[in-house]
């Protein structure tokens, strides 16, 4: 699990959970820093209180370990429920291999929106008055990457790599 911090435009700091805490724990309270998950692009409140041994590691949630098997529930219709129960292992089994195929076919289009998705929720809360950001999303989700580059090649350093980092990095072979 990786954060990064911004203040304003400015990347500050990179790191586990607790090192961008404990970074900004030093900092003036008064400053305007916000915080995102490198993996989603989704913007994060960290708990900066406590000495830096307390500052934000993997909570622990409360009773049992989790194994694993997450439990909810599917609706379908009742001829999907008898395929699903005619099959080797059980319902539960079966789809576990349907997904499974499922995420093998699609696996590269599934991390493309996801990269797409992160790097937009990066650039709606930090770029959102750059100039072209429009634009800049349109290239986005239409996987124009030059054109893309283009439209924030103007922005600040650091909030261009960083959507660079977001949209394309984890799917791009010659990326970091």
């Amino acid at each position: 699990m990786s954060y990064t911090a911004f203040h304003g435009l400015c990347r500050i700091v990179t790191g586990t959970p607790s090192q961008v805490a404990g970074l900004l724990k030093d900092t003036p309270q008064g400053g305007s820093y916000l915080v995102f998950d490198d993996a989603t692009g989704h913007q994060i409140d960290l708990d900066k209180r406590g000495t830096p041994e307390e500052l934000p590691a993997e909570p622990r949630g409360r009773g049992r370990p989790r194994l694993g098997v997450v439990a909810k529930e599917v609706t379908l219709l009742p001829r999907h429920w008898d395929w699903l129960s005619s099959q080797p292992g059980g319902a539960s089994v079966a789809l576990r291999k349907l997904v499974d195929q499922a995420r093998k076919t699609s696996g590269d289009r599934d991390r493309v929106r996801a990269a797409q998705e992160a790097a937009y929720r990066f650039m709606s809360a930090i770029a959102g008055n750059l100039p072209g950001f429009e634009e800049a999303a349109r290239a986005l989700f239409a996987y124009d990457r030059r054109r893309f580059g283009e439209l924030i090649a103007a922005w600040p350093e650091d909030v261009r790599d960083y959507a660079i980092q977001l949209a394309f990095a984890d799917h791009d072979p010659g990326a970091q």
